[in-house]
C-alpha cells in the first residue's frame, strides 16, 4: 500500500470542523483518528488501485457491505472484522464519501478516548 495524497485530502475534507480529529502514518497510508480511536483512511494498492477503508465496526459490517464498491479489509490474508475497503471510483462523489465518513464517525464516536 502506499500513500495517496488526493484520496487522503478527500478524506481530510470530510473531517473539516470536528474536533479532536488527528493523522498517522499507518498501513502504508495515512489513518484518521479522533481521540485516539482511528476512523479510517486512504492509500494505493501496488496494483496503482485506490481506496478509502473506513472503521465502521461489527455492528454495521452488514449494512456496510451492501454500499458499492465495500469489500472486508484483509490483512496478510486475515479478515479484519468491522473495517471496510471502499474503492475510490465508488465514492467519486463526495456526498458518497461523506455518508462513509459519518458510518464510521458514527461506530468510532461511541469508543472511550485512547
Amino acid at each position: 500500500m502506499a500513500y495517496d495524497e488526493y484520496l487522503t485530502d478527500r478524506f481530510r475534507e470530510c473531517l473539516e470542523g470536528i474536533m479532536d480529529i488527528s493523522e498517522k502514518r499507518m498501513m502504508g497510508g495515512v489513518c484518521f483518528l479522533i481521540n485516539g480511536n482511528m476512523i479510517g483512511g486512504a492509500d494505493r494498492t501496488k496494483s496503482g488501485e485506490g481506496r478509502f477503508m473506513f472503521r465502521v465496526g461489527k455492528e454495521n459490517e452488514t449494512e456496510a457491505l451492501t454500499r458499492e464498491g465495500a469489500t472486508i479489509m484483509e490483512q496478510g490474508g486475515r479478515r479484519m472484522s468491522g473495517l471496510i475497503f471502499v474503492a475510490e471510483d465508488a465514492c467519486e462523489e463526495d456526498e458518497i464519501l461523506q455518508d462513509w465518513v459519518s458510518l464510521a464517525l458514527s461506530f468510532v464516536s461511541t469508543l472511550p478516548p485512547k
